[in-house]
């Protein structure tokens, strides 16, 4: 395994994300111009991306103006700011208190918050009720309060701290949760904003170690053999900054604390020129509502981008190998929240993957083979929510299809049962321990540029023939397409009765069989949620009613959930943007697809979850005039041998 010193270059172009040095400034000059004072946050410092017109028209040595957004919170007026400055004219550009919201959680606070926890007085007495003498064994979890209409948490800045104990410092806490105890703690003043202690109840008996370290019950397999993944002449692929270039491929991408990796100008090369495809991708919003109805839990519904932040919560892989072969590691630059400068090393993996056969066909008549391999660039992170970890992979293959894969792992969220000692929504994954049932919903913001900004979708549904004279044996079946025209038509659900796909179109750039380029949305495990429309959640996230959602382009609709979701009482977010009812029809357009995972937990779940997978691809159709893999080259022949039973294969 090969892993390249990160070698950022000084790259100038108008989606670069902001380098230390420019943070710094930023935070200076707003911190100086606005006066700001010690109680002042800095939840978020990133590039502010300019117009669509700006980028696409920018040409190598244009000059840029760097210009930085940020959104402030003040501990002291509680009130949050939003505002733009520009690094490079040295001035605040724009300064507006927004009133109302709650900022996302930042990751100062989850540290300030445990340590207001274990110093109340009432925390401490409900330890010692439960025979807990040492604090510091103590983990406390805090989870967004929502938004549940109490009326003593109105206007307050609130998180919802729960908790588990652990045996010895690098014991597994979450085998022992301390289900009577829920703290709420105001984190702008930093205290106890209210107690609750439900009743002391037994911790589970068994623990939950998953590492030879700390269980005498896990010994490392010794039969497997090294598997190497080796590239004796290096990668295949160009980085000059931000921007990668990989078989065909032309790839700019960012970095935010929202939403961790960015996708920008994705485009592929084709009859001598690079044809647009995405203008901007992300992850829009992360969505996990609990299915338990108990104390515990029934208010547990995390939006782990709009509450948290996917890619403040990043991990370095510096330490790890999370990606094998040939890789290429990016950091990620932020600030904590006093305006400090945050890198998080290798926070971005960037390698190619071999990926089975591209294409193969044998003439069995003249006994030709033709075999092509196929391989995939992937650029991914990994980032751990409290229990949960999860890994988001875009891949890239050479026949002009991408993938974004979510991989998920980590930490069942777990309690102990009441007095019934069962529960009717969740599993008992070890004795006495209790893990609900749930869901995650990942909605994706694709800001699509097919040969052009102007796009369109068409709805795609297979039927089945009549019966008649034209289908004596009742075998045909055909494609039903209609092209959405407004927003509140393009809220669509999967039907996997008409095998319903989605494909964007340019219906100003035909093929060579005269019909509109596309891609199409190829949809993998996917569910819908079972909280009821009445629901806090279904409020607070009124996307997960439908799978997809069609908007016309407002740089300002960035997220499914709208701006600022913690604590929001809901009605923002996307049903808030297709009340225009807008025109979509070969418009400058963005799609929102929402994808779930639906968990019923299980005992091989616990301690560590074995990954589960979770994707959806956008595959060409009619967006090329054949194959475009058909170039491939054919894969070098390489003896090898396995013997089994005396006899011998050779390949």
């Amino acid at each position: 395994m090969q892993v390249h010193d990160q070698v950022v270059n000084a790259v100038n172009h108008p989606l670069e994300p902001l380098t230390a040095e420019e943070i710094k400034s930023a935070v200076a000059i707003l911190r100086t111009q606005k006066n700001l004072s010690e109680k002042a946050r800095f939840v978020t410092v990133v590039l502010k991306e300019p117009d669509k017109e700006t980028v696409l028209n920018y040409q190598t040595g244009d000059p840029i103006t760097c210009e930085a957004f940020m959104i402030i919170l003040d501990n002291q007026s509680e009130k949050t700011y939003e505002a733009v400055v520009s690094v490079t004219e040295n001035k605040v550009v724009s300064w507006e208190y927004i009133p109302g919201v709650q900022p996302g959680v930042m990751l100062d606070e989850f540290e300030e918050c445990e340590r207001v926890v274990k110093n109340s007085p009432e925390f401490q007495e409900a330890l010692l009720k439960r025979g807990i003498t040492n604090p510091d064994l103590v983990m406390v979890d805090p989870w967004s309060a929502g938004n549940f209409g109490i009326k003593e948490d109105e206007g307050k800045r609130l998180a919802r701290a729960i908790c588990w104990v652990r045996k010895f410092p690098n014991d597994n806490g979450y085998a022992y949760p301390l289900t009577g105890i829920v703290v709420y703690v105001d984190l702008n003043k930093m205290e106890v904003h209210r107690f609750e202690d439900h009743g002391v109840r037994p911790l589970p008996p068994t623990d939950a170690n998953y590492t030879p370290e700390t269980s005498d019950s896990i010994t490392f397999r010794t039969d497997l053999k090294p598997l190497e993944i080796i590239q004796p002449e290096g990668p295949s692929f160009q980085v000059d900054g931000h921007f990668i270039k990989w078989q065909k491929w032309n790839i700019r991408f960012g970095f935010t604390p929202r939403e961790g990796l960015v996708l920008y100008t994705v485009g592929y090369e084709d009859k001598g020129k690079v044809r647009p495809i995405l203008y901007r991708a992300s992850l829009s919003e992360m969505v996990v509502p609990y299915a338990d109805a108990s104390f515990a839990h029934n208010s547990q519904n995390a939006f782990d981008a709009g509450e948290y932040g996917m890619g403040q919560l990043a991990n370095s892989l510096e330490l790890g190998c999370d990606c094998l072969g040939e890789i290429h590691y990016f950091d990620a630059l932020m600030t904590d929240s006093r305006g400090n400068v945050r890198k998080i090393p290798n926070a971005i993996c960037l390698h190619e993957e071999d990926y089975g056969v591209a294409w193969k066909h044998t003439d069995w008549r003249t006994e030709q083979v033709e075999v092509r391999r196929s391989r995939r660039l992937v650029l991914s992170f990994f980032c751990t929510v409290g229990n949960y970890d999860y890994g988001f992979y875009w891949s890239f293959y050479q026949d002009g299809t991408m993938e974004m894969e979510v991989k998920l792992t980590g930490m069942l969220n777990t309690g102990t049962f009441d007095e019934s000692g069962m529960s009717k929504y969740g599993t008992e994954i070890a004795p006495h321990l209790n893990a609900a049932y749930h869901q995650h919903f990942f909605n994706f913001r694709l800001d699509t540029m097919l040969d052009g900004i102007n796009n369109s979708v068409v709805e795609i549904n297979t039927l089945p023939e009549k019966k008649g004279e034209d289908n004596p044996y009742s075998n045909a079946f055909y494609i039903d397409t209609k092209t959405f025209k407004t927003e509140q038509e393009a809220q669509r659900i999967m039907d996997l009765v008409s095998q319903r796909t989605w494909k964007i179109i340019n219906p100003n750039s035909l093929n060579a069989v005269g019909k509109p380029v596309g891609y199409k949305i190829m949809p993998g495990e996917n569910c819908l949620p079972f909280a009821n429309e009445e629901a806090s959640v279904m409020k607070r996230a009124g996307f997960l009613s439908k799978h997809l959602f069609v908007t016309k382009y407002n740089e300002k609709e960035m997220h499914a959930t709208g701006s600022y979701p913690n604590q929001h009482k809901g009605g923002d977010g996307l049903p808030k943007y297709i009340s225009a009812n807008r025109n979509i029809e070969n418009e400058d357009i963005v799609v929102w697809y929402t994808m779930g995972h639906h968990h019923i937990t299980r005992p091989e779940d616990w301690p560590v979850m074995p990954t589960a997978y979770i994707n959806f691809q956008l595959k060409p159709v009619g967006f090329f005039d054949r194959n475009p893999a058909l170039d491939l080259p054919r894969p070098a022949s390489k003896a090898s041998s396995c013997n089994s039973g005396g006899s011998s294969c050779h390949n």
